[in-house]
């Protein structure tokens, strides 16, 4: 079963990064999006702890994720004997090697529970696919570009989801998802959103009609 299948699975759960939720908090939908489609969302204490850390720098992540656990639309796990195992593996060894601990718990979780790994960091989804290639991993930019997700926000809910995400939490768009990111928020917002690559943003300068 693919991802996409996955996101109107009841039986289904994604388990998100640290990063993932904070880009989710700055579209300024999480509460639709999480708790409008089928599936359900997890998120591993280490997660949750990381954003805890944040409050010290001002940062509202945490009460957010609070708020989404108090409505239901997504529920705080712990690591069981299996997710441990697979997150010791990923936090020890060399820098090339190794990810945070938030990276290696949701991969822990996502193999644990047999689900799928919502991660935005690109080494870590390099790393999760060397090791755990059965493992499905799909990013921010995957989620919000979906059409289920389109069918919730609507078309201007979900470009304005987009554009915010890249805006406020300067969301990373994997490199096979930047034409239909650029596609979805227009031209106009894509030459401005300056967390897109310099290249893309310059290619639709010179021609904005083909991004």
């Amino acid at each position: 079963m693919t991802w996409l299948n996955c996101l109107a699975d009841p039986d289904a759960v994604f388990i998100a990064d640290t990063s993932v939720l904070i880009n989710l908090n700055a579209t300024g939908r999480a509460a639709d999006i999480l708790g409008g489609l089928p599936c359900r969302f997890a998120v591993p204490e280490n997660v949750s702890a990381e954003l805890e850390n944040g409050r010290r720098n001002g940062y509202h992540d945490a009460d957010a994720l609070d708020e989404l656990c108090k409505q239901g639309h997504a529920h705080r796990v712990n690591l069981g004997e299996d997710a441990l195992t697979v997150y010791e593996s990923l936090i020890d060894g060399s820098t090339l090697r190794t990810l945070d601990d938030g990276e290696a718990s949701t991969i822990g979780c996502a193999v644990e529970l047999s689900g799928v790994a919502l991660i935005d960091e690109r080494k870590a989804r390099l790393l999760c696919s060397e090791m755990y290639p059965e493992l499905a991993v799909v990013s921010t930019a995957g989620l919000l570009t979906s059409d289920l997700v389109r069918n919730l926000l609507e078309e201007s809910g979900q470009a304005n989801a987009l554009l915010n995400a890249l805006r406020i939490a300067r969301m990373r768009v994997p490199k096979e998802l930047v034409s239909r990111v650029c596609e979805i928020i227009g031209p106009e917002a894509a030459m401005s959103c300056t967390s897109l690559p310099r290249e893309v943003r310059s290619r639709i300068w010179f021609n904005p009609s083909h991004n």
